[in-house]
């Protein structure tokens, strides 16, 4: 019983760091806010339980049933990588090249304020703020591969691996909850400078994690 326990704390630990950086919910709060930037706290705050249930639902599923989704289309874990990797530095490198000119900013951030008013938030939160920006390919890819190890062992290590998982999605799920809704005051303390030097390193941030989640499935390939 006491090794079962330790295995699970082992477990939930490698799943916390694993994930963390390829969720990203600090650099990726920071991203996201211009769409909460017009919306009340209550707003913000029900928006945000959305996105974190969406994130956990998608992570879930991905888990219990991403092998059999796989071995179904035929596609291998390598692959799955390589897209991921490619579509988050897609969107790293889209992040990093825009725009520095003060009055483009403002002007988009107007727009943004206007276009993502909370009634039409709504239809924004799953596609695409929850997935791919919150959980994507690289979070699905992750999972994917933190999944399988356990896919052709016992029971009991199966059922112990997927807990652990689902434990340490729960707690990466709260993280999302907890810096998506106070993204604005962190922004407040650190200014418009702060605000942009934030952005600037999550961006690049993300951008080296896709490449090294791409940088892997190719290995993968490469010896298979």
């Amino acid at each position: 019983m006491e090794v079962s326990y330790q295995s699970l704390i082992h477990l939930v630990f490698i799943g916390i760091i694993t994930l963390f950086p390829v969720v990203n919910p600090i650099g990726t709060a920071f991203i996201l806010n211009p769409y909460f930037d017009n919306l009340t706290r209550k707003e913000r705050r029900n928006a945000v339980k959305k996105i974190a249930l969406y994130a956990f639902i998608i992570c879930t599923f991905t888990l219990i049933a991403g092998h059999w989704i796989l071995e179904l289309f035929g596609i291998s874990i390598p692959v799955i990588q390589l897209a991921g990797g490619i579509m988050i530095c897609k969107m790293g490198w889209e992040a990093l090249s825009a725009g520095s000119n003060a009055s483009e900013r403002q002007i988009k951030a107007a727009h943004t304020a206007e276009a993502f008013a909370f009634t039409r938030l709504q239809d924004k939160l799953f596609y695409p703020i929850t997935f791919p920006v919150t959980a994507g390919a690289g979070t699905i890819s992750v999972l994917f591969t933190l999944g399988a190890r356990s896919t052709h062992e016992d029971t009991r290590s199966f059922l112990l691996n997927t807990g652990a998982l689902i434990i340490s999605i729960s707690f990466i799920c709260l993280l999302i909850f907890i810096f998506y809704l106070n993204t604005k005051t962190l922004i407040q303390y650190m200014g418009p400078k702060g605000e942009n030097v934030v952005n600037r390193i999550s961006a690049f941030l993300i951008f080296c994690v896709g490449l090294q989640i791409a940088v892997n499935g190719i290995k993968a390939l490469m010896v298979n």
